[in-house]
């Protein structure tokens, strides 16, 4: 792997105008500063740019979709290859790790709380922790990673890279409420009682969105985002389903034949996936196979009834707007199957509004917060997916970077 690296290195041409940092990157990693150290055998100085503009930086360069960002704008992929920056991120971070400089200010005094250990609050947490707060993370799962853990196959990411994350985190002094809900017996309120200045509410998306047809409360039906958490406890059979064709689609079907099922077949309402190329591709090479232009139109014991549907033609002038498809009726057949999952999507749980009225939901049902990320309810900030829905680990990352800087300069009384 070193050997590859470092020729993906040396191909970097250190544009004067990085197209892959200002253009591709989210959080606009510093990419040809990192090559540039590491080809000078500077690899701790590179891992330390990454680490403090992306302190996800070990787990972006596995899950991120680096194909349509910062490989997607190298230049070098304009007439060729792009330079490979998520291996060489990953090489960079993976070996530097536990080496990395995380230490922390004296105490200022004030503490700060985060609700969810998922992403985004690892970054908040991390970030006020650098900035002198004592943090303490409160988590309804026995383990740190929030969908990092429970809803990304560890042939993507592996479980231990987390843990190895929760072992640094403790290093610079954050502490952690495992198997803890905040907004059952404990209220928001009632840390705001005990002294914390401010508070992060970081609780994801976990709750499936429905199909919303018949039988979907059958016995074969399943939802991605349950069966990812623990595949071993659902048996599957032999046949499968898949209804959705996003990355966790893809997750899943790779799962399922991982787990031992022999015909898994992902149904595109359209004639396309939503899901990243390189997911894509690698579904395909483990056997998923892909029916298009389908839609589902209610589950029985059998299996599902599908209807054919097709793309209606755009009129003059309505170029480039997303394409539109009818369901043609009378095309209905019954498609044997052992189980159907479900994977369009999640949407987030509300116990904390529940609990603390304070706290409002936008139009869309996720948290409502204002520019700089502080929700209806003083001193309460939110990103991530109960914010904008279920995004990815990039994009709560850079959103969290903000907010963290907000949840400061409130605490410091530096907000108008």
């Amino acid at each position: 792997m070193a050997v590859h690296v470092i020729d993906e290195a040396n191909r970097c041409l250190q544009c004067k105008k990085p197209m892959c940092r200002e253009n591709g990157c989210p959080i606009h990693t510093n990419i040809p500063e990192v090559i540039r150290l590491f080809k000078e055998n500077r690899m701790m100085e590179a891992a330390q740019v990454l680490f403090d503009n992306n302190p996800l930086s070990v787990v972006c360069s596995m899950v991120c979709n680096h194909e349509q960002q910062c490989e997607g704008h190298c230049v070098r992929g304009i007439k060729g290859e792009p330079v490979h920056f998520s291996s060489i991120e990953n090489y960079i971070s993976d070996s530097c790790f536990e080496r990395l400089d995380l230490s922390v200010p004296e105490w200022n005094g004030m503490k700060a709380g985060v609700i969810g250990a998922g992403p985004a609050g690892i970054t908040i947490a991390i970030l006020l922790a650098k900035k002198g707060y004592k943090v303490t993370v409160f988590e309804t799962h026995d383990k740190i990673g929030g969908i990092l853990r429970y809803g990304i196959p560890e042939f993507r990411l592996p479980k231990s890279i987390l843990d190895r994350y929760y072992k640094r985190m403790r290093e610079m002094g954050i502490l952690f409420r495992p198997n803890f809900s905040i907004g059952g017996s404990t209220s928001i309120q009632d840390l705001f009682d005990d002294g914390y200045k401010s508070v992060f509410i970081g609780t994801g998306a976990w709750m499936p969105r429905k199909l919303n047809i018949p039988g979907e409360t059958f016995g074969n039906v399943f939802y991605a985002i349950n069966y990812l958490n623990n595949p071993d406890v659902y048996d599957l059979g032999e046949k499968v389903i898949i209804i959705g064709a996003g990355n966790a689609a893809m997750d899943v079907a790779r799962t399922a034949i991982r787990k031992g099922a022999k015909e898994v077949t992902v149904y595109v309402r359209g004639d396309e996936v939503n899901a990243a190329k390189n997911e894509f591709d690698y579904a395909k090479v483990d056997g998923v196979q892909f029916e298009y232009y389908k839609s589902i139109v209610r589950i029985t014991d059998e299996g599902a009834i599908f209807r054919d549907i097709k793309e209606v033609p755009r009129e003059e002038g309505q170029e480039g707007q997303p394409k539109q498809f009818v369901e043609i009726e009378g095309t209905e057949q019954l498609v044997p199957a052992d189980s159907i999952m479900v994977a369009i999507s999640q949407v987030p749980q509300h116990g904390l509004v529940n609990r603390d009225r304070a706290l409002h939901l936008n139009a869309k049902g996720n948290l409502e917060t204002d520019q700089n990320g502080e929700t209806t309810m003083p001193g309460v900030f939110a990103s991530g997916d109960v914010v904008t829905g279920a995004k990815t680990v990039v994009a709560a990352v850079a959103v969290s970077k903000q907010i963290a800087d907000d949840m400061d300069k409130y605490m410091r009384g530096l907000t108008d």
